[in-house]
């Protein structure tokens, strides 16, 4: 079961970017520029994409020694 808290870890830290910028928000300087963390929306993503990734992959790899272990 670590495999998968450590494979579910980029889910959380995903989460948790996306979050951040949510909280953070976005505003309008004096001179008009829009002032934004928007490099948080594209990390968050990537981290929880990745992280499903990770856990599909262990779930397949515990699945498939599972099948091996018992023929």
């Amino acid at each position: 079961m670590k495999k998968y808290l450590i494979a579910s870890t980029p889910i959380f830290l995903g989460v948790i970017c996306l979050i951040a910028k949510a909280i953070i928000g976005s505003n309008v300087a004096s001179d008009g520029t829009l002032e934004e963390p928007f490099f948080l929306i594209p990390i968050g993503f990537l981290l929880f994409f990745l992280g499903i990734v990770l856990v599909i992959g262990m779930a397949l790899i515990s699945m498939f020694k599972k099948t091996q272990i018992s023929n």
